[in-house]
């Protein structure tokens, strides 16, 4: 096993190639592979039933451990698994179509990024999806995976993807995934857990002049969210951008009473660069405590 000051310096390495590089194509994508995979094996295990969903959740852990146990690299893993330049393009061309007003182009290009039912979302209600997108995404695409590799180097971050493909895939409150998909839910919730709140403290940290409001926010705002980590991540950056985010959410025909995350008006598409600035930031945060955390090892190693 590699020390801890080399894992952080090559999870460093896998979050700057991803922002130089980007994604993949589909049709090469390690991520669409597993995705296909367990599309096969939910076809053989489902039942309604949540044994047979812990035996998926099992199976998809244990093909994404092994993965990354096969390409060994921590740096290439977390290359592959993070997303952080993709989920923040994504939101900045919606953002500019919203901003165009052509809300339409706008709700069409959403369900790229969020679940919700766009279609009679304004303005307002487009940007607000986007900014609660790039939040939570911020830490499923980028400071989850970089910490699983810190802990457990390449299989840790493969691992760590697995449970966030199978979440998307399965993790739903609907008559089929209802009981099947509640261990990938769970077992999602707690990979996130300590991710989750490690991005919220690297917003509170740019922004010191709002670093108290940031953290109060949170511990007011987040409790009462449904996702014990999606609110902690989405009322850290509505402090940070001083809007008003949560409240009703159309998931189909579903209508899920969200809680109001922070203070202050509506976003409008005008927001979004700022939150998407914010989680920028953040990013570049993580990965100047990882060279940090790794020169410090090195140093101590050195004397």
């Amino acid at each position: 096993m590699s020390s801890i000051g080399a894992r952080c310096l090559a999870t460093a390495v896998g979050l700057l190639v991803d922002r130089l590089v980007g994604e993949p194509p589909s049709v090469v994508h390690p991520v669409v592979w597993f995705g296909n995979a367990m599309q096969r094996a939910e076809a053989a295990l489902w039942a309604d039933r949540r044994d047979h969903g812990i035996a998926y959740a099992a199976v998809g852990v244990g093909l994404g451990a092994a993965a990354g146990r096969l390409v060994r690299s921590t740096t290439i893993v977390v290359a592959l698994t993070a997303a952080g330049r993709e989920l923040r393009a994504t939101a900045d061309r919606i953002g500019t179509v919203a901003g165009s007003s052509d809300l339409n182009s706008a709700r069409a290009a959403l369900p790229s990024l969020v679940g919700r039912d766009p279609s009679n979302l304004d303005a307002s209600g487009i940007a607000a999806a986007v900014i609660e997108s790039v939040a939570e995404n911020s830490v499923d695409a980028v400071i989850a995976p970089a910490f699983w590799a810190i802990v457990a180097g390449a299989p840790g971050a493969a691992a760590y993807r697995a449970i966030n493909t199978m979440d998307a895939m399965v993790g739903h409150h609907n008559d089929r995934f209802e009981h099947f998909g509640w261990a990938a839910a769970r077992i999602d919730d707690v990979a996130n857990y300590i991710p989750a709140r490690i991005f919220a403290v690297l917003v509170a940290a740019q922004t010191p002049s709002r670093a108290r409001e940031i953290l109060a926010t949170v511990r007011r705002d987040a409790p009462a969210h449904p996702s014990p980590n999606a609110g902690v991540a989405e009322s850290a950056v509505a402090a940070a951008i001083g809007c008003e985010l949560g409240g009703p959410v159309h998931y189909g025909e579903r209508l899920d009473n969200r809680p109001k995350l922070g203070t202050g008006p509506r976003p409008s598409p005008a927001d979004i660069p700022h939150a998407i600035g914010v989680a920028n930031r953040a990013e570049l945060g993580a990965i100047g405590i990882l060279a940090l955390t790794w020169l410090i090892h090195a140093v101590r190693r050195s004397t």
